[in-house]
């Protein structure tokens, strides 16, 4: 068994904070950091900016120049050995006389696993895989998620009392949270494709789902509201920007709401029915098909209840915040008819928590 050296943890560690700056630009593509080095020093650096922009290998590849041969490639993800938008890193690496290729973790394309190193490996090249393969998943784990199930990577968020209600029995939920929580949320919805809500909460909060930051590039992501019978009011503010809109609806709505609202320019998806409600699943599959790789569900708890009900959830994040609502009238923070039994219940692993000025951020996996 190959011991990974402290010289590939360090050169890796590169590759990863070079990838993670293109952290909600490169959907659907996998973020990717390359650093090419030649005796201990480091002489090209590169990463994954945009889908349908050059590689990480390829921008590390040409800082390098000539000094590229006989060097090391370090990248978190196996270089690629197939046609996308850009031509193979594989026949790159080899065209620049590449030494060594050490890389993270394979490549989860079902497609083409293992293509780019077997490429490499039957040419000559010394490859090396796993170093931080555990971070190098981490980092891409919407991608895997998305290339091999076809559905987007699920984040369930929610903010609640220590009593776990979300609202008070009037409605009102502004603010439960802090600000330097909702600061946060605004940079979640910056890094994923999509930020979706259930009808009510349209109806009663009239959110905007936007993305409103102080500083840094910021981006929108794509608003998708489950709305079985189209009840969506025609001032709600989520319609002020239609073509970023997407409406989830059921095949018993109105087609004469329906063809009002598509004449704005907002997007439907008509879905059937089941037992009066949307399946997700199904949901998930047609969002998947038009390259939404990441979800980001906000609400309200009968949405969280369905959610929780198809067990569709890849990522719960929570803010907890240091106060008591009470009242069996106020809202809770998952609808539904719930679990029967304990042993029912969807429980959660990697379980990280930090302090957010006095709120409590749970950040947790369900287990498989």
């Amino acid at each position: 068994m190959r011991v990974i050296s402290m010289t590939d943890i360090d050169f890796m560690t590169q590759a990863l904070h070079l990838a993670r700056k293109g952290q909600g630009r490169t959907s659907p593509n996998p973020m990717v950091g390359a650093v090419v080095v030649r005796q201990g020093k480091v002489i090209g650096r590169g990463y994954h900016q945009k889908a349908g922009g050059p590689h990480a290998e390829r921008i590390a590849l040409d800082q390098a120049g000539t000094r590229a041969q006989g060097a090391t490639l370090y990248v978190n993800l196996e270089p690629c050995n197939h046609f996308g938008r850009t031509p193979p890193c594989a026949e790159l690496i080899l065209e620049r006389r590449i030494k060594k290729v050490v890389f993270g973790m394979p490549d989860p394309n079902p497609r083409v696993q293992g293509g780019g190193a077997e490429y490499l490996r039957r040419r000559g090249l010394e490859v090396v895989r796993g170093v931080l393969e555990e971070e190098c998943r981490k980092l891409n784990e919407v991608f895997i998620k998305w290339i091999t199930t076809g559905h987007p990577f699920v984040v369930l968020k929610a903010a609640a009392s220590l009593d776990g209600r979300i609202a008070s029995r009037t409605g009102d939920s502004k603010w439960i949270s802090n600000e330097r929580s909702r600061r946060l949320v605004h940079r979640i919805r910056n890094d994923v494709d999509a930020v979706l809500v259930g009808i009510g909460t349209v109806v009663l909060d009239n959110p905007l789902l936007t993305v409103r930051l102080e500083r840094g590039k910021i981006k929108d992501p794509l608003r998708i509201v489950i709305d079985p019978q189209l009840r969506i009011p025609l001032k709600a503010r989520i319609l002020d920007d239609p073509e970023r809109t997407l409406i989830i609806s059921g095949d018993q709505a109105s087609s004469r709401r329906k063809k009002m609202l598509e004449s704005r320019g907002v997007d439907i998806i008509t879905l059937p029915l089941k037992e009066g409600r949307i399946s997700i699943q199904e949901m998930l599959n047609t969002l998947g098909g038009k390259g939404i790789t990441s979800l980001l569900v906000e609400g309200g708890a009968g949405v969280f209840g369905s959610f929780l009900m198809e067990r569709q959830i890849d990522k719960f994040i929570l803010f907890l915040a240091p106060l008591l609502i009470g009242g069996h009238k106020a809202k809770a923070m998952i609808g539904g008819e719930g679990v029967a039994r304990i042993s029912e219940a969807l429980r959660f692993k990697k379980t990280a928590v930090k302090m957010l000025s006095g709120d409590i951020l749970v950040e947790a996996y369900p287990e498989k």
